[in-house]
């Protein structure tokens, strides 16, 4: 079975090529993680987790939620992560949870996607975010004929710096950076309530018909990338940037 977690869609279409390729199911996670479910899953077949690298580590969103979450079925866990550039050590922690919980690491491995993290970064214009869609492909269907094959991923070299960004630059980044005060409404705003809605945290309310951000936020992206009528900034960072989905979600 495959399980995956989504802000801006790169996940979910790295995760429906997955299932495609290797006639599996697959499920989104929003609402178990919004409704906060931890009710076990079964799969015959081996788990492959989807997310979002979040400062070089799965987000810990999901990490919560699989800590508290029985997998029940096969034993076998694979992760695959999207990111703009790299993962870190993210796998060495995905490692470590499998460890804790009993079950078989079978790798972790990156695909790069899109820059969505428009909070920091610049995402790219649709005709160069569909090229990037398109060179992951390949590498896809790598990871799917190891799953296939019950291979391992292939464990990426690491060095220390890996280890400093998934370790204390992951802790800084969550208990430093991590916070809603930026984001903000323009007058541009129509009270239509996606943004609460498309929200996992169940951190986004409607006040008086504006968004309220209550302090709970995982920086998924999805509420400001996903404004029908771009009235949602981060600070100034975002402003005049692209809003990024991915153009085959």
């Amino acid at each position: 079975m495959i399980l995956y977690f989504t802000g801006t869609g790169n996940s979910a279409h790295v995760a429906r090529r997955l299932g495609a390729l290797l006639h599996d199911e697959v499920e989104d996670l929003f609402s178990r993680l919004r409704e906060r479910d931890h009710s076990s899953l079964y799969s015959d077949d081996a788990w492959v987790i989807v997310t979002p690298t979040y400062a070089w580590r799965i987000p810990r969103i999901v990490t919560d939620w699989l800590e508290r979450t029985e997998l029940v079925g096969s034993r076998r866990v694979y992760f695959v992560m999207t990111c703009g550039d790299g993962i870190g050590s993210a796998g060495k922690h995905a490692a470590s949870f499998c460890k804790s919980r009993g079950l078989t690491y079978c790798g972790c491995a990156p695909v790069i996607m899109p820059e969505n993290y428009i909070a920091m970064f610049d995402a790219p214009q649709e005709a160069e975010a569909r090229r990037i869609v398109a060179a992951a492909e390949p590498e896809i269907g790598r990871l799917a004929a190891c799953i296939a094959g019950g291979e391992a991923f292939p464990e990426p070299d690491t060095g220390i710096g890996d280890r400093l960004l998934s370790g204390v630059v992951n802790r800084g980044f969550f208990s430093l950076w991590v916070r809603d005060r930026k984001f903000r409404v323009s007058a541009a705003c129509v009270g239509c309530g996606l943004c609460s809605r498309v929200c996992p945290m169940r951190n986004i309310e409607l006040v008086a018909g504006k968004p309220q951000w209550n302090g709970s936020c995982t920086h998924c992206m999805a509420c400001i990338t996903r404004c029908p009528v771009s009235a949602i900034e981060y600070g100034r960072i975002s402003s005049g940037k692209p809003r990024y989905q991915c153009p085959e979600h």
